[in-house]
This record gives structure tokens, sequence and C-alpha cells, in this order.
């Protein structure tokens, strides 16, 4: 980097670095952005010429960072902060007359719980705003919470950055649901009884969910599974109807156990709690439109602690 330059004016072209720098891909950059690869791939080529360094280095894992693309990392993010707390300050947000668009990450299995409440509230009272619901891997949404792409995170996230600010709804667990008239009599099946059902497996993106199946493997709980499906929206359905089992997230089972279908049965041994939180991003605490809808749904779904016995609502 050793010509001088007056100044930047295009702060797009900043943007792309900073994604490029998150993920390690041109493709992921573009998506990020909303940009084609190619109009990445011009961007770079502009950033190089400017900064007269190759920023990042094609290999098999990914765009590798050089010294100078590391260097650069820390200073533009910073500034950027700085940029996006100026707009935030002078902004002004009225969910009542409010038109805006807030892109919020969480699980199928979230998106049935939060989802039915959360839009009825926005239809009373915030007509004007939009929602947009992606599926960003664990690993990602501190970027994508940091760089703008999405604004909120709704779910069991662990492992965020430093950066990143949450607020815990409730703690969750798994319990294993059936029928109401199942031939299963007992208030608290032993691991045996569970042993001795036969089970629908209704995969999910959610992550505590994940972590449970693995969990229950780790207690060498082996289920007997006669349909697995994709996704288990379905799964309800044909458990009401048939002698069949399945491990679901309390919280769910409630939501959709409001007609008696079913009766939810404790699981005989302790498993690790899951935090369902709401996750936001620093570098945009002063965003009043993002501050509204945290609160909006913290307010909406916090429920506080309970005892064991007790305890209510697992989701991402």
């Amino acid at each position: 980097m050793s010509k001088s330059h007056p100044g930047i004016t295009d702060l797009n072209l900043l943007r792309v670095f900073l994604a490029i720098s998150d993920l390690r891909s041109l493709t992921a950059a573009g998506e990020r952005l909303g940009l084609t690869q190619p109009a990445v791939s011009h961007a770079l080529r502009r950033l190089r010429a400017l900064f007269d360094d190759p920023l990042f280095v094609r290999t098999p894992t990914g765009m590798v960072p050089t010294d100078a693309a590391l260097r650069l990392h820390a200073p533009l993010t910073q500034a950027f902060g700085i940029i996006n707390v100026a707009v935030q300050q002078i902004a002004r947000f009225d969910p009542a007359t409010a038109q805006r668009v807030f892109r919020v990450s969480m699980s199928d299995m979230s998106e049935f719980y939060f989802l039915p409440p959360l839009l009825s509230m926005l239809d009373r009272s915030a007509r004007g705003i939009r929602l947009e619901i992606a599926n960003v891997s664990v690993d990602s949404v501190s970027s994508a919470m940091r760089s703008g792409e999405i604004d909120l995170a709704l779910g069991y996230v662990p492992g965020l950055d430093t950066g990143c600010v949450s607020k815990t709804l409730f703690v969750d667990e798994h319990v294993c649901v059936v029928r109401a008239g199942h031939p299963l009599r007992k208030q608290k099946p032993t691991k045996e009884d569970l042993a001795n059902l036969r089970y629908v497996y209704a995969s999910t993106n959610a992550t505590g969910h994940r972590m449970v199946e693995q969990w229950l493997e780790e207690l060498n709980l082996r289920r007997d599974i006669v349909l697995r499906l994709p996704h288990f929206v379905v799964a309800p359905e044909i458990v009401q109807h048939t002698d069949l089992a399945m491990i679901f997230p309390r919280s769910i089972a409630q939501r959709f156990n409001r007609n008696k279908a079913f009766r939810i049965l404790p699981l005989p041994f302790a498993l690790p709690p899951i935090e369902i939180q709401v996750h936001s991003h620093s570098q945009f605490s002063a965003d009043p439109g993002i501050a509204w809808l945290l609160d909006a749904i913290y307010d909406m779904f916090h429920q506080p602690a309970v005892s064991a016995e007790t305890a209510g609502p697992v989701l991402r």
C-alpha cells in the first residue's frame, strides 16, 4: 500500500471489502450485499487498484486476506460503526406510521413459535412494518448482524461475538409427545418406556433441537423411528392419529396442543437447558427501529425463570 490516495467516495467498495473479509467468499459476499459475483469481482479489482495490494488471495479454503487487508479490517469496521451511530442518532421511528423492512434470523421452529403472535401485533399496531425471515447459519449470525445483513436473531444461537447483545426470553426443554389416548398411561415414563415406543423423527434447522438429538444418542436412548421427515410441521398431525411418539421442544408442543389432543410427558433424564434469546449487535444499538422491535419481542415472549418441575418453553 505504497500509493497515496486523497480519499474514497464510494463507500460501497468498502462494504464489499468487509463482506469478503467476513465471509472469505466472493459468492457469499455477493449474496449478503445483493450483488452478482461479477459485480463483486469488479469491486475487488477496484479495491486492489486503490490500495495497490491483492487484499485477498484465492485458496482451496476460500479468499485469504493479505497483511494489508488484515490491517484495514479493524479501522474500516470502526469507521462504519461511527457512520451507523451518527445516522441512527438523528433517525426517528414511530411504529404506527413507519414504513420499514426488518430482517430477522430464526429457525423453522422459531418461526412456528414466534411469528403468529408477532405478526398479529404488527397487524394491529404497526401495519407499515414488514418482516423478512432468514435462516442464517450459527457461525455467520455475528457477522451478518454486524454488517446489517440481519437486524435481529431469535432462538438458541451459541458462540456469538462480543459485539452481540443477547436478552433471554425463556429457558426451554425437550419432552415426549403422544396422542391423548395413547396406550402409555404413565405421567412420568421411564427410559425403558421411551425405548419401547415407536417414533416420528422430524428434521429441523433449529440448533438446540439438533443438540438434543446428539445428547439422546450419547445417553444410548435407542428409538424405533418409523418415519423420518425433512420438516416438522406435519409431525403433530401424524402423532395425533397414530400411536407414534415424538420428542419436541416443550414450547412447540404446548403451542400445537391448545386443543388438548396430546399428552406432554417429561423425559426421565436431565438434559442441559437451552436458552432462547433475542440477539442484536451493539453497532446498531442506537437504531430506534431495531430497539423498538427488540423491546416488542422481549415484552411479548419473556418468561420469568421457573423451577424444573414447571419449566416451560426449547426452540432454536
